[in-house]
């Protein structure tokens, strides 16, 4: 049985990658799959909690975070790439730029 320090210093890293991630890339798709790593790290927690816990409750809840995040990954792709096809550019600062 792995104990539940093992899953939380993994969600730990994968959160502290995500947030990296995002701050540091300036490719908006990269950012994207920063945002999944940090969604993907709170599913972590979740079920490694409920684990501990007699009700179904976690696991329930880490299912809903799983549909949201796959939408949110659809709609922002579709952003991404209107984006892209007004801008010619995925560079968020340059899209800043270009905006004024």
């Amino acid at each position: 049985m792995i104990p539940i320090e093992h899953f939380v210093l993994l969600s730990a890293a994968l959160l502290c990658i995500g947030l990296l991630i995002v701050i540091i890339k300036k490719n908006a798709i990269v950012v994207l799959m920063g945002i999944e790593l940090i969604l993907n790290a709170s599913n972590i927690n979740l079920v490694a909690f409920a684990r501990y816990d007699p009700s179904i409750q976690g696991q329930l809840f880490t299912l809903f975070v799983i549909i949201v995040a796959a939408a949110e990954a659809a709609v922002a792709l579709a952003i991404v790439v209107r984006v892209y096809s007004y801008f010619k550019s995925s560079d968020l600062d340059r899209i800043k730029e270009l905006k004024g």
